[in-house]
């Protein structure tokens, strides 16, 4: 098989974007090798049809935590997406960059990612239907949804139950502030799901210089000395090996880089020593650093009609059917969070630290046996959901075993800081507030989800402990940093300790950002692609 200049492990959310800019020149010949295979399924296609991902390992990674002290000794599921795309194929869809100060942040740990870079690389990727401003852009590769059309009216009294709260409607939370209520801008392109796999990677398919490689897990990276010069794979039972010429990309997210760098011996020595992998560097942040947003939903119960009473009746079903292929509209054209917001629990707090989730619609939280997510419940429900923005609690990522096909030990330490405690609990007393407020209070029967019962501190923290998750942001991981022995890259995301080898995506971040991950996932693949092009 013909050498490469470039290999990128993994083809999700960063992995696409980088394989796209890389190739636009032509100069360079690029291999991308994914673990899953094609994200040509109608489901991935379907906005709402992520719900029928969330336990398909046929598109899923369906990776647990270790049992967590923190959510009560329970094992969190967490997806992460195995097939073109990656996560961007089977997330929901919420487009958010972040505030402007996680990136201020970035910028101290990371030159050239600071707040001014970010907005001019988000504005450059950008094709955003409610038009080019001092924050938006227009005429970039990904389509992002003003999501102003056909919303479910419930949405309308979320937010004038928030403004009655006291937060007042944000038009953009992408735009000059992001404290707020307001409706969530979405990757949808013509009623389809927009991943990075539509957007960016199936026009870069077309180049001749563009080889996508599905259904082939990386084992390893291979080195000469200590420098990266290609990448054991297992395709069919099979290990082969693929060169490349001048640098070896990992995009596999905030479990599998920091897996894989630990399978090729770059890693917490004593570890790999003690699986008997010979210790090329030992960098114990490799794997470490784990943050995460952790989320739980209050559910009510409605005086009038949601998205239950639309999706669960079989002739509910045909209905929304046939709004969408007939119209491309309707319920399934979207994801099932309208609307949302970002607040501060105490006036004190510099910037918002939490985050909400409007659905009209409620289902049980995923666990365990019990039915899949977005199963409507049999009667008119409405979710409010929130996560914290920046959590303190830390976990780790370490692989478990000498087998590459083995999965990682993910210990998460959710809610492992008094911090987050304390947060969490004035989060859900002013989900609360929210739902008190006259213009939804008037629309509410009762309380399901924790129910009035629920009502002291000590109740209501043991409630989000059963109760919370991941709402899916792992990161940082392998992150960039001003300081080699916090970090594991340097500003332009290369490997410390060795030569030729980057990690973009994810796991990359400095911090946490505040808000859904994709979009700082996809600004992780553009601009390292276009630092790396500026050295060659």
């Amino acid at each position: 098989m013909e050498d490469s200049d470039y290999i990128i492990v993994g083809g999700g959310s960063a992995g696409c974007v980088l394989a796209n800019r890389l190739t636009e020149n032509g100069k360079f010949r690029v291999t991308l090798i994914e673990a899953g295979g094609s994200d040509a399924r109608f489901y991935v296609h379907l906005p709402l049809g992520y719900g029928k991902l969330f336990y398909d390992p046929a598109v899923n990674w369906l990776y647990r935590t270790e049992p967590d002290s923190g959510l009560a000794g329970q094992r969190d599921h967490w997806p992460r997406g195995k097939l073109l795309g990656g996560s961007s194929s089977i997330n929901a869809m919420v487009w958010i960059r972040g505030h402007r100060a996680d990136y201020d942040e970035w910028g101290q740990q990371a030159p050239g990612w600071g707040w001014d870079e970010v907005l001019r690389a988000y504005r450059a990727l950008e094709d955003n239907e409610a038009g080019e401003d001092a924050y938006r852009g227009q005429g970039g590769p990904l389509f992002i949804s003003a999501n102003r059309k056909g919303l479910h009216p419930l949405v309308q009294d979320y937010l004038a139950a928030c403004a009655e709260a006291g937060l007042p409607e944000n038009p953009d939370f992408n735009g000059a502030q992001q404290e707020g209520a307001g409706i969530y801008q979405m990757t949808i392109k013509g009623a389809r799901r927009n991943s990075t796999a539509r957007a960016f990677l199936r026009p870069a398919m077309r180049r001749p210089n563009l080889r996508v490689i599905t259904k082939a897990q990386a084992t390893r990276v291979i080195f000469d000395g200590r420098r990266a010069v290609g990448v054991e794979i297992d395709r069919n039972g099979q290990r082969e090996v693929l060169r490349a010429r001048a640098e070896v990309i990992l995009s596999g997210g905030a479990i599998n880089s920091p897996q894989l760098l630990q399978l090729s011996g770059i890693g917490p020595g004593k570890l790999l020593q003690s699986l008997n992998i010979p210790v090329l560097h030992d960098n114990p942040n490799v794997g470490d650093h784990l943050n995460d947003h952790q989320g739980i939903n209050y559910t009510f119960r409605m005086k009038v009609p949601t998205y239950n009473d639309e999706l669960r009746p079989w002739w509910g079903k045909l209905r929304a059917g046939m709004q969408y292929f007939l119209g491309g509209n309707g319920p399934l054209a979207k994801s099932i969070n309208h609307a949302g917001g970002f607040f501060r629990t105490s006036p004190d707090e510099p910037r918002p630290n939490m985050q909400l989730y409007m659905q009209a619609f409620s289902t049980l939280l995923p666990r365990e046996g019990e039915r899949p997510i977005l199963t409507p419940d049999p009667f008119p429900g409405l979710s409010i959901g929130l996560s914290n923005c920046r959590p303190t609690s830390r976990g780790h990522i370490r692989i478990a075993s000498a087998d590459p096909l083995a999965a990682p030990a993910i210990t998460a330490n959710a809610f492992s800081t008094d911090h987050d405690v304390r947060e969490m609990l004035l989060a859900v007393k002013f989900v609360r507030h929210i739902a008190a407020q006259p213009a939804m209070a008037r629309l509410i029967a009762e309380e399901l989800r924790p129910g009035p019962a629920v009502h002291t501190d000590a109740a209501l923290i043991d409630d989000f402990r059963k109760r919370s998750g991941t709402v899916y942001h792992p990161s940082c991981t392998c992150r960039m940093g001003a300081d080699p022995a916090t970090s594991v890259l340097d500003a332009d995301c290369r490997v410390r300790g060795v030569e030729g080898l980057r990690v973009i995506d994810a796991s990359s971040f400095p911090n946490l950002i505040a808000g859904n991950t994709n979009a700082p996932a996809i600004l992780m693949g553009w601009l390292g692609a276009e630092r790396m092009l500026k050295g060659v």
